[in-house]
């Protein structure tokens, strides 16, 4: 029986372990899924970490004062797969003060200045898309 017993919690253990692997944020909690604007402004930085890189960029508001919007994106594997990268160099390289205008599922709440990823197009027009 006490053999039992400890297969039992250990098993059950495990599961609960495993459970917590699955877990993720829910990103619709915080950007209006299926909602799409488009900012434009001077780049910034483009910080490439795991899981998500975020992208910064320096964005006029209405009254003129400069407002950093934080955009987060994908993995740096996916990130580096459309061009992007440390390097400054190739079609898809960014350097800072580049004026870009970047399409985002923006925050929930309409007044944060972040948002989600979706594409970036660049100063000579051609558009890199993260997300359909």
């Amino acid at each position: 029986m006490t053999k039992w017993t400890a297969s039992f919690v250990v098993v059950c253990a495990c599961l609960l372990a495993s459970a917590s692997l699955y877990a993720h944020h829910s990103l619709a909690g915080v950007y209006a899924l299926g909602k799409e604007s488009k900012i434009t402004g001077a780049f910034k930085a483009f910080r490439l970490v795991n899981p998500h890189s975020s992208l910064r960029l320096d964005v006029k508001d209405k009254e003129g004062k400069t407002v950093e919007w934080a955009i987060v994106g994908g993995s740096v594997q996916s990130i580096a797969r459309l061009g992007l990268g440390r390097t400054s160099e190739g079609p898809n390289a960014l350097h800072p003060g580049d004026e870009i205008t970047v399409t985002i599922m923006p925050a929930l709440d309409g007044k944060s200045p972040i948002g989600l990823l979706v594409a970036i197009t660049y100063p000579d027009g051609h558009t890199v898309r993260f997300r359909s």
